[in-house]
């Protein structure tokens, strides 16, 4: 089947004893067993939900993985993938991600004896400098959060695969219908469902879509074991975002597009990121790897002040944490969403104090236009 025919139907067959066309919500928080040792398939709900298990078959159909897991968001999703490690288990990773992982990574994991090597991944030649015989797994971003650096994906894989480790893809910026990374050579991919699954901006979630029986097997429990699950009605929230995943995908490209070619016209702007712009340096990639470039643009307006004038000014873009809703959402990095990156860190990414990163919403793009051009006078 097509992609916007999946997004509707994989996962989704009409409930059995009305014929609803749409799941229900099953709110209830055990079922009864029609005798000792034998139940229907549903025990207690933190194990399973049909409502949720219908999320997880329709987001593993779209990613062309065999297996769906779904958290209480991406951050939860993230950490059950590394709670499959050991202690001195090694992980190379992006050096610039989402400001959340990071935390993640180098607050928490680190003192459970993970070992994590930052690198940046647009260079394969580096991601290969960097594998030791204990790496087993490479973490990739790409797009990157936020400077929106694009990684080769099955040139990573090539080299994982070929030191035994697996590929982990964050794919949250792109969305399956942009990007699917396990075309690429990737094993797992993970997914914060709050952004453009969802869309809609009225739920946080998070899924892991995996290849492997084995891998499955030990994600199904810790699901279970840690108890951070995607509550039905969250659940059913995200099947109702999915459905129109590629009609709005759409718009949110087409904007993304209209809307970095405008930015890059600003004598106001310093730089513009997006891969969709020619001068973008991995553009050529971009073009082959991705469906369409995106709705993710970053741009430097030199300094705080600038930034913050700017931001003060817009009036429809909505000022936030988060991307990928409907309504366009435009954040300040290095005081939002990577403020648990250290200092120096941020600035050798590039991640200035007047960095501000869009995501565009499918609104009518000349009233987005118009409303960053009126914010730029203030600068």
């Amino acid at each position: 089947m097509g992609f916007a025919t999946d997004t509707i139907h994989a996962g989704q067959e009409p409930e059995p004893h009305t014929g609803a066309v749409t799941i229900p919500i099953y709110q209830t928080s055990t079922y009864v067993q029609p005798e000792l040792g034998r139940h229907k398939g549903y025990e207690y709900a933190r194990t399973k939900n049909p409502t949720r298990s219908a999320l997880e078959a329709n987001i593993a159909a779209l990613e062309k993985g065999k297996h769906g897991h779904c958290f209480a968001s991406g951050m939860s999703a993230i950490d059950c993938v590394f709670r499959t490690l050991r202690s001195g288990d090694h992980v190379i990773a992006g050096e610039n991600m989402y400001g959340g992982s990071y935390r993640l990574f180098s607050k928490v994991l680190e003192k459970f004896g993970l070992q994590f090597t930052y690198v940046d991944t647009s260079n394969v030649d580096a991601v290969k400098r960097a594998m030791r015989a204990e790496t087993k797994i490479v973490f990739l971003e790409t797009p990157t959060n936020p400077m929106m650096t694009v990684t080769d994906l099955a040139a990573c894989a090539e080299v994982a695969h070929a030191g035994g480790a697996i590929v982990v893809v964050d794919n949250t910026f792109c969305s399956p219908y942009l990007q699917r990374p396990i075309e690429l050579g990737a094993d797992v991919v993970v997914h914060s469902t709050t952004k453009f699954l969802n869309g809609h901006s009225d739920s946080v979630g998070g899924v892991v879509v995996s290849t492997s029986d084995a891998f499955a097997e030990q994600i199904g429990f810790l699901q279970n074991a840690v108890g951070a699950i995607l509550s039905p009605f969250d659940s059913w929230l995200v099947l109702r975002g999915i459905k129109t995943l590629a009609v709005r995908m759409k718009q949110h490209e087409e904007n993304g597009r209209a809307m970095a070619a405008f930015l890059a016209k600003q004598d106001k702007i310093q730089k513009v990121y997006y891969p969709g712009l020619p001068d973008h340096p991995q553009h050529e990639l971009a073009k082959r790897q991705m469906k369409g470039f995106g709705a993710l643009i970053s741009f430097d307006l030199g300094s705080y002040e600038n930034a913050k004038n700017f931001l003060d000014a817009v009036r429809l873009c909505s000022l936030g944490e988060s991307l990928g809703g409907v309504e366009t959402l435009i954040s300040h990095p290095e005081s939002m969403t990577h403020a648990s990156v250290p200092v120096e860190e941020r600035k050798r990414l590039g991640i200035a104090p007047g960095l501000v990163r869009i995501s565009v919403g499918i609104e009518d793009v000349e009233d987005l236009v118009a409303d960053v051009e009126n914010a730029l006078a203030q600068v």
